[in-house]
């Protein structure tokens, strides 16, 4: 018998309160197509499957966010499989990003004039996150410093994606008014 979509509501429901059957149950109803998701972004059988065990680490861990966010039950699920799939995209393409960038790089560090310009520059943009609440400025950090993703960032603080979005977008504008002083 087909599973319906409100089949896989309660089973997420049940998973948010830590119920392992349901889990199981809804593994059953659900690999196939985020395991399709997964392997259509990646193009790749083997990062497929080891995104989808860690999607399905995710669901186990936010299942109860998901009646916050208003999406039907299976576009909640593969908008965390798409999710993840494209974050394993980002970071195979990183390194390579990286190496090609150091090789158009000139070998020579900044002059003396440069450098003490920087460092001028990161006292004040220090001293503008400073005015910022440390909540948001440690947002601000793992975001643009650190690379973490937004995902990454809003389950750190415990709030919802949007309002992750929303503290970045707003504190930005904060230093960006700040350094404009």
């Amino acid at each position: 018998m087909p599973t319906t979509a409100e089949d896989v509501e309660v089973m997420i429901l049940a998973v948010a309160d830590q119920d392992r059957t349901a889990f199981l149950s809804l593994y059953d109803a659900t690999s196939a197509k985020l395991f399709g998701v997964c392997l259509r972004v990646l193009k790749d059988r083997g990062d497929a499957e080891d995104v989808l065990q860690d999607v399905f680490i995710k669901i186990w861990r936010n299942a109860d966010r998901y009646k916050a966010n208003g999406l039907s039950p299976m576009t909640w699920l593969i908008t965390v499989a798409r999710n993840a799939a494209i974050d394993r995209v980002r970071t195979r393409k990183a390194p390579a990003e990286d190496t090609e960038a150091a090789e158009r790089m000139p070998a020579s560090g900044p002059t003396p004039e440069g450098a003490a310009i920087a460092a001028s520059e990161a006292r004040r943009i220090a001293a503008c996150l400073g005015e910022l609440e440390d909540n948001r400025a440690d947002a601000v950090r793992g975001a643009y410093l650190d690379g973490q993703s937004y995902q990454d960032l809003a389950d750190r603080f415990d709030v919802p994606l949007n309002t992750m979005r929303t503290w970045l977008r707003r504190s930005l504008m904060k230093l960006k008014e700040c350094m404009s002083r």
